[in-house]
């Protein structure tokens, strides 16, 4: 019988555990007492130290809040435009802030900036008030949604990173929820910034995390600082097809942050990569279709695929294809047809599904007796 897949079973990415086997075993000199490398598009982690450590994550709790925000944008529930209100709760928040009066309205896309780029804490509670009506509602949101993502590490008590002391995470949970922020690429718009303003010129901004300047190919994403945390930062940054995400947490200084996470990903651009178009469009060649309504079905892997590989392996990627010579009708959008695999020293290292592209129906009897009169009478296929 055969099997329709899914849409979320349609499409897979498989990336091995040996790909640590394919770069030397460097132990960075970092810091920082946790931190973790991870590619964005696989998930896979380069490097790791003390990654599920639980500790405060200070202001980078504000990936969340912002992730929160960008798919309550994304789904429509609000706007860039929409105008919030500042309540006296939002604008008492301290640390840092964009000094917010209550009653003050700015932009759901000028608050998003604040947080972004200056950190405000009261933006970040703003946004949180407006996105579930009150911030318990919000900080509830949160932590449902890092249960989703599966951050086991996580526990939030507010939406901004102040301290206390049942507010912690890990490295590798902000490298998580990192990970889903960036797949929404309007928060680029804010990460990037390196200086703007708010209020018609009058409150200057100048990005909290440095690397956006001074990091090739740095596009984020959060920094953040307390007594209890020290210096953290989430940093991203893409060269080529590749996106790293760089967490360091509780580094004694700013300066170190952001040189343990310039050693994180400078060791990731060094010895990985990205392989794709890996697939020829001969590869993909419509696959003849047995008593249906059509000769032939087309075939196409369902979305992208990316393939994380050590660069001193780039060139010993091995395919292995696995397709019919023929179908038999009916056959559904979206069927499974066969895989395309790709090895390395024998070792599965990623793959995807190929699958029908249009639906081919099974011919009727009359559809059938006219096609074999058809081939008797005029020789037609």
């Amino acid at each position: 019988m055969k099997k329709i897949l899914s849409l979320s079973a349609c499409f897979f990415i498989l990336t091995a555990c040996i790909l640590q086997c394919y770069a030397e075993n460097t132990v960075l000199e970092l810091s920082a007492p946790s931190a973790i490398l991870m590619e964005a598009s696989t998930g896979q982690v380069l490097y790791e130290q003390n990654s599920h450590e639980r500790r405060p994550p200070a202001s980078v709790t504000k990936i969340m809040t912002m992730l929160l925000v960008m798919e309550a944008i994304d789904n429509g529930t609000i706007k860039m435009d929409d105008m919030v209100r500042c309540s006296e709760k939002a604008a008492s928040m301290g640390g840092s802030q964009i000094y917010l009066e209550p009653g003050e309205e700015m932009s759901v896309r000028d608050l998003l900036k604040a947080v972004a780029v200056a950190s405000g804490n009261d933006a970040a509670a703003a946004l949180g008030e407006f996105v579930a009506g009150s911030l318990e509602g919000f900080v509830a949101m949160m932590n449902e949604r890092a249960k989703e993502l599966g951050m086991n590490d996580t526990h939030f008590i507010n939406c901004n990173g102040l301290d206390d002391p049942e507010h912690l995470t890990s490295a590798y949970d902000i490298a998580l929820m990192s990970r889903e922020l960036i797949s929404h690429p309007g928060i680029f718009e804010f990460t990037t910034i390196w200086m703007d303003s708010l209020r018609g010129g009058k409150f200057g901004l100048v990005n909290t995390n440095k690397l956006i300047r001074f990091y090739e190919g740095a596009n984020g994403l959060k920094t953040g600082s307390t007594g209890e945390a020290k210096y953290c930062l989430s940093a991203s940054a893409k060269r080529n097809e590749m996106n790293l995400i760089a967490v360091v947490l509780g580094a004694p200084s700013s300066k170190d942050r952001f040189a343990d996470a310039s050693k994180l990903l400078d060791y990731g651009f060094a010895n990985y990569a990205i392989a794709n178009s890996l697939i020829t469009e001969e590869e993909l060649q419509p696959i003849k279709v047995l008593k249906g309504t059509q000769p032939q079905a087309a075939i196409t892997t369902p979305g992208g695929y990316n393939v994380l590989v050590s660069k001193a392996k780039v060139n010993e990627i091995e395919k292995r294809i696995s397709m019919p010579e023929e179908l038999e009708a009916p056959v559904r959008a979206g069927e499974k047809i066969g895989e395309i695999s790709f090895y390395i020293d024998g070792q599965q290292i990623g793959g995807t599904d190929v699958v029908a592209k249009d639906n081919v129906d099974k011919m009727n009897l009359f559809e059938m007796f006219t096609k074999l009169a058809k081939h008797l009478f005029y020789g037609e296929a």
